[in-house]
């Protein structure tokens, strides 16, 4: 039977292709474009018309008793968007207005995948004109920037509902880390920080947890940003890895009074580098990797001193941010090279960042706050929608979390 109706098909594909081939004029791809165009459009349309005949359970002009109450009432025209371009069909209408077509839905005008085409060139970064450039060139009609401005809105109680999504209440390791876009704000342009926070689950799997969009780095801030998560059923970080940003140790404290902040010691030693010249750049980096590969903290602090007697004539100022946060430095000797690997670098965010920064390649600035976040959250589905494998030796890292961090898993 199945063989049977494909033949059926197939023949009726020939004959349609014939047809075309017969009515000449036919020599180009864009010949067989427009052909392919005016047959789709009289498809359509001869399936509006089988839809009213379900609809009434009669025929056109077959009028009896039964059928009096309600019959075809003349048609009115209708401009729809196709992927084939636009097409003007002529839409029947029955005398009691009950007729709902399902292949051109009522008050649709896109009987195409033509909005999904737009948030996925707003994801990557393209701008209202581009995007409307993009659709003109392939689908031969344009669309307006509010046009593109309310189908990217679609998406926003989908994002809403993923940054208040329910998080799970331990996270082993937490990164944040920031990335800086221009966006407008007043008619004015300026530097707006996305602080993406991600975790690794007690399953060892990476998940974002939350995205911020902010200007200025305060205690206030963080503590916003900490509250978030909590409302959402964070309750403990075992390991929070960042960068230096300005008053988020004062807020962890107050948030997260038993998690250990863990700065990023590959930023901290390129934010050293900066202060030595080039020729001395690879032997200094040599000293600081001592500090930070020796075998406990004991010895790491009588090194770091070292380095500081050894460089200060040349660099006096070079390790004062190494004695300022030896604080938060110093929680990186207790664990194995295994963990030490994982938090010694937001290296686990950099793949995600670098994604964000293709983001500002592809558009210079932001028309608002809001624009920038739909757009970063379009990013991280892409990205991470591929997110769930387990990290390497996972079971022996977990192992040892839980002897450190006795009964906090």
């Amino acid at each position: 039977m199945e063989e049977k109706r494909n033949n059926t098909e197939d023949e009726a594909m020939n004959n349609l292709v014939k047809a075309v081939l017969k009515s000449g004029d036919v020599k180009t791809v864009f010949d067989v474009e427009d052909k392919l165009k005016k047959s789709f459009g009289k498809i359509i349309q001869e399936m509006l018309e089988a839809e009213m005949t379900e609809h009434l359970g009669h025929d056109k002009y077959e009028y009896t008793k039964e059928n009096k109450d309600n019959y075809r009432n003349g048609s009115s025209k209708k401009k729809v968007k196709s992927n084939l371009g636009e097409l003007e069909l002529t839409i029947p209408r029955d005398r009691n207005g009950e007729f709902e077509p399902m292949i051109v839905p009522k008050n649709s005008r896109d009987i195409s995948n033509i909005e999904q085409q737009i948030i996925k060139l707003y994801g990557m970064g393209n701008s209202t004109r581009e995007i409307s450039n993009f659709i003109e060139e392939l689908y031969g009609f344009s669309v307006s920037a509010e046009m593109i401005s309310n189908i990217t809105d679609k998406i926003i109680p989908e994002m809403e509902e993923w940054k208040n999504r329910r998080l799970e209440e331990v996270y082993p390791f937490v990164y944040i880390d920031a990335i800086h876009f221009n966006v407008k704000e007043n008619g004015v342009i300026g530097k707006k920080a996305a602080y993406v926070a991600l975790g690794i689950s007690i399953a060892g799997i990476k998940e974002v947890l939350g995205i911020y969009i902010g200007e200025n780095e305060t205690s206030k801030f963080w503590m916003t940003v900490f509250n978030n998560l909590k409302n959402r059923g964070l309750k403990d970080i075992l390991v929070l890895s960042s960068d230096g940003l300005t008053g988020i140790k004062e807020a962890i404290v107050t948030a997260f009074p038993k998690t250990e902040h863990q700065t990023c010691i590959v930023h901290l030693t390129r934010n050293t580098l900066k202060y030595v010249s080039h020729r001395d750049k690879y032997k200094f980096a040599q000293d600081l990797k001592a500090i930070y590969t020796a075998s406990d903290e004991e010895i790491a602090k009588k090194l770091m001193y070292d380095v500081a007697n050894a460089w200060e004539e040349k660099y006096p100022t070079a390790m004062d941010r190494w004695e300022e946060n030896w604080g938060i430095i110093s929680p990186f000797f207790k664990f194995s090279q295994k963990i030490r690997k994982m938090i010694y670098t937001t290296n686990t965010i950099e793949s995600l960042n670098s994604s964000y920064r293709r983001l500002n390649k592809a558009r210079n600035v932001y028309p608002s706050a809001d624009a920038l976040m739909k757009v970063l959250y379009l990013s991280t589905k892409k990205v991470t929608k591929n997110w769930s494998y387990t990290q390497p030796e996972w079971g022996e890292t977990l192992k040892e979390l839980e002897i450190i961090f006795k009964g906090r898993i």
